[in-house]
């Protein structure tokens, strides 16, 4: 089977490309690190991602969460305010 027929078959059966799934995994692994590390490397973070550099996994993290990983982490660790 081609790759070209295998993505077919991906996007058939499971309604969206295989780079988007891979994409959208990795970016819910670094929101999890953001949330719960404390030591944030996002140059090694994004190395660990397979991203090329540190700027191209920003901006990826920005589209996907509409926010930073910086930003993202603050307010992750922020606690919640219940409402009564």
């Amino acid at each position: 089977m081609s790759k070209r027929t295998l993505e077919r078959f991906f996007r058939q059966y499971v309604g969206v490309g295989p780079k988007w799934v891979i994409q959208h995994y990795r970016l819910h692994e670094a929101a999890e690190y953001a949330a719960t590390d404390h030591r944030r490397d996002w140059p090694d973070l994004a190395a660990r991602l397979g991203y090329a550099d540190q700027a191209h996994f920003i901006r990826e993290f920005k589209r996907f969460v509409g926010q930073s990983p910086t930003r993202y982490a603050e307010n992750a660790r922020a606690p919640v305010e219940l409402e009564a």
